[in-house]
C-alpha cells in the first residue's frame, strides 16, 4: 500500500513535504530471523510495518534477551532512529519474527519533517510517550510479578497471534521474550503442565485450559 495510507499526519504536510517523504522512503522486505537494527550505533531510521511482525529486545552482557515490545501492521519503530531523538540512547535490537515488509524512512528526512511540521513533532512525541509507557510497564512486570504469571500471559498472547491452542514455540524463545533462562522457563512450563493448564510435546505447547491460564496471568495481562 502507498505510504500516505499509513501516516496519520500525511494530510497535514505541505505538498513539498509530502514529495520529500515519498522520494526518501523505500519499501524493504526482511525474512523471518533477519536483524534490522542492532544497537544505538546503528541508526537506520524509522521503520513503518506494512505486513509481518517485528520484535524489539534488549541483550544483556551474559546473553539474555528481554522483549521490550512487538510491532505489527501500521506500527512504527522509533528507537531504530534514536540518533536523532535527543536524550535517547537505547541499545536495542530489532528483528523480524515473521517475513516482514516495512517502509524505511531515513533519519535525516524524518528529522527535517519534525523540525518543519508541528503535526509530525506532536505525533512523534505521542508515539514515544506510548512506547516508554510500554517499557515502564514491562520493567514493573520484571521487577514485581512472578514468572508463572508473566509466562502465562505470554502464552495467551502467543495463542492470539497464532490463532491456535497449539503453539509452535521453543522454551528458548519464551525465555528470550521474558528475559529469563531456558531452564527456569522449562520448570515453570512443567508446573503448568502438572496443573493441567498446558500439554508439552516436542516443539509444541498446547493450551488446555485458557480460563485458568488467564486467571494465573491476570496481573500480567494488558
Amino acid at each position: 500500500m502507498a505510504l500516505d495510507t499509513y501516516l496519520p499526519f500525511w494530510n497535514r504536510l505541505t505538498e513539498a513535504q509530502q514529495r520529500l517523504l515519498q522520494n526518501a522512503a523505500r519499501e524493504e522486505r526482511y525474512p523471518a530471523g533477519a536483524v534490522l537494527h542492532n544497537g544505538s550505533a546503528d541508526c537506520i531510521g524509522f521503520l513503518l510495518v506494512t505486513s509481518g511482525q517485528l520484535r524489539a529486545y534488549l541483550l544483556s552482557e551474559d546473553g539474555k534477551e528481554l522483549t521490550l515490545y512487538r510491532l505489527f501492521e501500521r506500527d512504527i519503530c522509533l528507537l531504530s532512529a534514536s540518533c536523532m531523538l535527543r536524550g535517547i540512547d537505547f541499545d536495542i535490537t530489532v528483528e523480524a519474527e515473521r517475513d516482514t515488509v516495512v517502509w524505511h524512512i531515513p533519519p535525516e528526512t524524518y528529522k527535517r519533517l519534525m523540525d518543519q511540521s508541528l503535526a509530525v513533532a506532536a505525533y512523534t512525541n505521542e508515539l514515544m510517550a506510548s512506547r516508554f509507557s510500554d517499557v515502564m510497564w514491562l520493567m514493573d512486570q520484571v521487577m514485581n510479578k512472578k514468572l508463572d504469571s508473566r509466562l502465562s500471559a505470554l502464552l495467551i498472547e502467543e495463542q492470539a497471534l497464532a490463532g491456535s491452542d497449539a503453539l509452535h514455540i521453543t522454551h528458548e524463545q519464551l525465555a528470550h521474550h521474558l528475559g529469563s533462562a531456558r531452564e527456569v522457563v522449562t520448570r515453570v512450563l512443567k508446573y503448568l503442565q502438572g496443573e493441567g493448564l498446558v500439554r508439552l510435546t516436542r516443539g509444541t505447547i498446547e493450551i488446555l485450559d485458557r480460563a485458568r491460564l488467564a486467571a494465573l496471568a491476570a496481573d500480567s495481562l494488558r
